[in-house]
């Protein structure tokens, strides 16, 4: 099993040789661009998917690990449902124990406001088939019986899953290898290589290879990316932190979250702790451009997201990060491979002081790891999945909002798809890039 957590000090597993040429070339080895190079080679394509550190290495390693329905974006629910199932047909074509588990997922609700928010989210599970239901308080208490918090009752999701993602993706990425998907890591790509107007391949640190079609998977580094090239992308990316406790008595077999602290079990015992709802923001100058894109979600939650002065060097959106580089020259990406970012150990110690103090009867509760990671971000927190008309050859998948490991696999499929011209099989009118340009509203819905 490789060390915890996936960084630039993790081993090389990926090192194929580099090719001249490809049909789709895949920036990016988080879950949507490992999934996305996995689709395209079972549907007869060459793949590559170059990644200019270690898959996984960033958010889709760092996540909470929860695969949910429940609280989706309505634009996103359909695709989650069909996301659901790709992992579970996944996890039995890999000879890894991802962790895949069906445990729930329940939103609690410490107020009667905020059981009605959840209970108006109902249509949309409604709407599809989800088995999400309102529990009230007696079941609340059924569920949780050693809980201290008098929760006035929950939205829960008996189908839901959790996964371990510093296993699952690089299981995912062994799979699309298998698959005939080519997979370089430590190899970023500096920019596209525009032949007459449009997309011919890319420009590598290590060379060129000719493809008439790019999918652009950079998570948190897609917008500085596209800047390179011209393309402005109002996305930015903000720092979460994790913790992970050492192996306990289990109170749930699932994922939760109340107004402090969410939890989910884990498959070595323990529980992956998380501060819901808040997260922090390095200011920089493309912060300072995308402020009035992000004012809808600023009101909407104005204490959600902590503003910090400065990222650390080398980051997206640092002050001295370059915002234009040629194709001879080294890149952002060379000088900084994996986002590592320290965690927030205040809010590590608050929030394990939440959680033994919601479950008082517990062991004393041991945080044997804690990290964070760079989550990419949108003003309406719902991606980007599109083809970019800018640059006739890219289509774009980045900006998953915090949603991403979930709804990996099956976005992966849908960018495969588009960059084969073959109909994606849903609406993606809610994931277009020009919303961000033709005066649409910010409309963050009723996701949770």
């Amino acid at each position: 099993m490789m060390p915890f957590p996936i960084s630039d000090q993790t081993p090389v597993q990926f090192s194929d040789p580099l090719p001249d040429q490809a049909d789709v070339v895949v920036i990016g080895g988080g879950v949507v661009g490992v999934c996305t190079a996995l689709f395209l080679a079972r549907a007869g394509l060459r793949a590559v998917v170059l990644e200019k550190g270690r898959i996984a290495g960033e958010q889709s390693s760092r996540n909470w690990g929860w695969i949910r329905q429940q609280g989706r974006d309505p634009g996103e629910l359909p695709i989650m449902i069909e996301a659901r199932d790709h992992w579970r047909a996944l996890a039995a074509q890999t000879n890894r124990d991802i962790g895949l588990v069906q445990g729930g997922v329940t939103y609690l609700a410490e107020t009667e406001s905020k059981l009605a928010r959840y209970a108006a989210w109902l249509p949309n599970a409604q709407a599809h088939g989800v088995d999400t239901r309102l529990l009230s308080a007696q079941e609340t208490r059924n569920m949780l019986p050693n809980a201290t918090t008098p929760y006035v009752g929950a939205l829960h999701t008996a189908s839901d899953m959790r996964a371990e993602p510093w296993v699952a993706v690089p299981a995912l990425a062994e799979i699309a290898a298998r698959d005939g998907a080519v997979i370089v890591e430590n190899c970023a790509v500096r920019c596209l290589d525009i032949q007459a107007g449009r997309v011919a391949g890319v420009v590598t640190e290590q060379g060129r290879i000719t493809a008439p079609q790019v999918v652009l998977a950079g998570g948190a580094w897609s917008a500085l990316f596209l800047r390179n090239h011209g393309v402005r992308l109002p996305q930015l990316s903000v720092r979460a932190t994790v913790a992970k406790t050492t192996a306990l008595p289990e109170v749930t077999a699932g994922a939760m979250a109340d107004g402090k602290v969410a939890f989910r079990r884990r498959a070595d015992g323990g529980y992956t702790l998380a501060a819901g709802g808040f997260n922090e923001l390095f200011l920089g100058w493309d912060a300072l451009r995308a402020f009035p894109k992000y004012l809808t979600q600023l009101k909407a939650d104005p204490l959600g997201t902590r503003l910090l002065p400065a990222a650390p060097r080398g980051y997206p959106d640092a002050w001295g990060t370059p915002r234009r580089w040629s194709a001879d020259a080294s890149s952002p990406f060379e000088h900084h491979r994996v986002l590592n970012p320290a965690p927030n150990t205040a809010k590590v110690r608050a929030m394990t002081r939440d959680f033994a103090a919601l479950f008082p009867d517990l062991p004393d509760i041991t945080v044997s790891h804690s990290w964070a990671g760079m989550i990419d971000t949108m003003p309406d927190i719902v991606p980007v999945v599109d083809r970019i008309a800018a640059l006739p050859g890219l289509t774009l998948g980045t900006g998953m909002s915090g949603h991403g490991f979930g709804i990996g696999p099956a976005m992966g499929r849908i960018l495969a798809d588009l960059a084969r011209g073959v109909a994606p099989g849903h609406d993606l009118t809610r994931f277009r890039f020009d919303r961000f340009n033709d005066g649409t509203i910010m409309d963050l819905g009723p996701g949770l």
